[in-house]
Order: C-alpha cells, then structure tokens, then sequence
C-alpha cells in the first residue's frame, strides 16, 4: 500500500509510547485532590491507585477496567496499533485478570490516508484476539498528532487480585522483560542506533504478558505491576511505598535489551527519564553504574511484570519462566524499611 509505506508515523509525534506518559509526580499531585468514590463494590480505584481499577459483581466474579493510549513510536502502523494494544491489555494481566472486550481511542489527524488507520486497526486487533477478547468498537476524533490505544475491560477472581501494595519484607523480585524500550527507540530517533537495533525492542513490545501471567498465577504472588512509562525504578518506588517496604535493586542483574546499555553509556536518554528521577525525588539511593541507572529509569513501554514472591518460590518460579520461553530475571529483594535501593 503506498499510502501506508509513504507515511513516517514518528514525524508526527512529539514523544512517543510510554515516554509520552504524563509526569507521575504532577499525577500523583492531581490525583490528591480527588475524594476516592465511596463504593464498598470498588476493590481498587484512585485509594491507592494501581495498574487498572477492579469493581466486584459478586463474590466469584471482579470486572477489571483500564485505558491506556498514547502517540507513534515507531513508524509501520500495524506495529504501532499492535505495541498500543499490547500496552493496554498487559494492565489487565498485571492485575491478574483476562481481558474480555476491548474499544479503541484514537485521535488521527484528517488528512492521514485512511489505509493508515486500516492498518492500525489492524494491528490492535490481532493483538486482542491474541489476548483471548474481542475489539468491539471505539472513539475517534481529529487530532494533529495521531494517538491510539485502547479501554479494556476483563475479568478477575476478588480474592485473586494482584495488587502493587501488597510486597513482603523477605520476598524476591523478579522482572519477566528485558529492559531498555525507550534509550534504543530514542536512539533510533537520533539517528545513532545501529542497523537492526529496533529488532529486538519492538519483539518485546510485541509481547502480551499474557504467558508470563499464566505463569505467575500458580505461585502466589504478593504484588505484581507492569513496568512501563514510570521506568523500572518508578514502578518500584510505587510498589515499596504502598507496600509500606524497602526494595534493593541489583543493577548487576537488570536484563537489558541489546545495546540498551551501550547507547545509555552514550548518553541517550528521553525525556521521561528525567521526570521518573524527579518522580522518586529522594526515595531512591543509588551507587550503581550511570548506564545501570539510566536503563532503571528509561521509560518502558509494554514492559513486563515485576513480580514480589515469597523468596522460597522464587527460583522455581525463575525456572518456569524460563522454560515457557519468558526472560525471567531476578533482580532484587524486599526488605523491612522505606525506600529503594539501587546499586
């Protein structure tokens, strides 16, 4: 299709995926201000907010309901509209839900040819029949700067919620994704990535959580997210404070992307890394390497679970991870205390 090669997506946007995110610590701010809905149905909501908000139907059966969209990061628009729909649908799996039925929210400006927004279609679509649900519809306006991405509603068990606050002192983390997204993508922006080195970022974001969640369903976990534009750090942050613990990275154990570490090293940094630093403010101490700690803070998009688990599941968990074909890594532990340690 000529219309759909001759377009760069990326030209269009100011930032794209997960670094488009909206500054977590201006969020948090805002977020303050609103008095949490008073519904005794309303498992999980805005008092602590998490990956997506749980209201219980009865006491089989939780609806789980999330939206998430954001510009082009890459510029083919199947891939684009099938990384946006992973992003969205992995919320539910980082809640521990299955999604049902998804409907997309699209901004597109009126004079991009419309076998683009085919092809993003497209692209959403085989990612949420992957997912097990179906995309049933959606909103689109005009827009200058396309974004697309989608709400998705699942389902979850009430008593089988993984939710971020609840991390042990004694458990261990593990992460189901390498990491580094947004230093290779920016990289590429820059014009100083190597030849081929959004292959292996945009597998990545290709990935549904969907395996590694299967997964992590028959050990328990305490707490589960999905790191994405918070950066792994950021996500860590929200984990231990509303888990009321102390977590300790190992930067020595970080799974990275390849060359994610070699262009951090280089200097490339988005602009979301500088608003995750200033999100964990002081909560964070660091003494690890300048390239580790910017792979920790590089926004991700789609990014994997960071799971807390008792440690004496831990390494069978690691192993089953890795033998359903999933890079999961074990990167740190919690303990008693506040706060994130890094090095």
């Amino acid at each position: 299709m000529r219309g759909v090669e001759s377009v760069a997506l990326t030209s269009l946007a100011k930032a794209g995926g997960c670094a488009a995110k909206y500054s977590a610590g201006r969020l948090e701010t805002l977020l303050a201000g609103l008095v949490p809905a008073d519904a005794e149905d309303l498992l999980v909501g805005l008092d602590p907010a998490d990956d997506a908000a749980v209201y219980r139907l009865d006491d089989e059966r939780a609806i789980v309901f999330t939206v998430d969209f954001f510009p082009p990061l890459v510029d083919d628009p199947r891939t684009f509209g099938a990384i946006a729909a992973t992003n969205a649908l992995n919320d539910v799996f980082a809640m521990g839900g299955r999604p049902l039925l998804a409907l997309s929210v699209a901004a597109f400006p009126e004079d991009l040819p419309v076998e683009v927004l085919g092809e993003i279609l497209a692209g959403a679509d085989e990612k949420v029949r992957e997912a097990g649900a179906i995309l049933a519809g959606g909103h689109t306006i005009r827009d200058s700067e396309p974004k697309y991405g989608l709400a998705v509603v699942g389902t979850v068990h009430p008593e089988r919620i993984w939710p971020k606050a609840g991390a042990k002192a004694g458990d261990t983390l593990l992460l189901t994704k390498r990491l580094g997204t947004g230093i290779v993508l920016q990289a590429e922006r820059e014009g100083v990535a190597p030849d081929g080195a959004l292959d292996a970022p945009i597998e990545s974001m290709l990935e549904l959580n969907l395996a590694a969640a299967d997964v992590v369903r028959g050990f328990e976990p305490n707490a589960v997210t999905d790191v994405t534009g918070f950066g792994l750090i950021g996500h860590t942050h929200e984990l231990a404070s509303r888990s009321g613990v102390r977590v300790v990275l190992e930067a020595e154990s970080l799974p990275a992307l390849p060359g994610a570490l070699e262009l951090a090293a280089l200097g490339v940094r988005t602009g979301g890394d500088r608003r995750n630093r200033e999100f964990v403010g002081g909560n964070v101490d660091t003494s690890g390497d300048e390239a580790s700690e910017a792979l920790a803070f590089d926004p991700q998009t789609a990014g994997g679970l960071l799971v807390s688990v008792p440690v004496e599941r831990g390494p069978v968990l690691e192993a089953t991870l890795r033998d359903a074909g999933i890079a999961g890594a074990r990167i740190g532990r919690v303990e008693s205390g506040s706060g994130v340690a890094f090095g």
